[in-house]
């Protein structure tokens, strides 16, 4: 049996906690563009401007935020 690796998430807002879970994947504005985030993903840290952030099925609306990545660990903070 195949077990698929997933992402241990975490999306907040100054007001309230958007999203807290696994996920197999996200898509995010940032800065330089949208990009996906998927399973052994390399570390990185970014910036999130306005627009949608994607995960698995659920979207969310943001207006900036910033995003860190390390190992299959996802943390966000966004203003939406």
């Amino acid at each position: 049996m195949l077990v698929e690796p997933k992402l241990s998430v975490l999306v907040t807002s100054p007001e309230r906690m958007l999203y807290e879970g696994t996920a197999k994947g996200l898509i995010v504005p940032g800065e330089r563009g949208t990009f996906e985030i998927l399973p052994l993903h390399r570390p990185l840290v970014s910036r999130l401007l306005s627009g949608v952030m994607v995960i698995d099925d659920r979207s969310f609306s943001i207006r900036r935020g910033a995003i860190r990545v390390a190992d299959d660990t996802v943390v966000a903070v966004v203003e939406t």
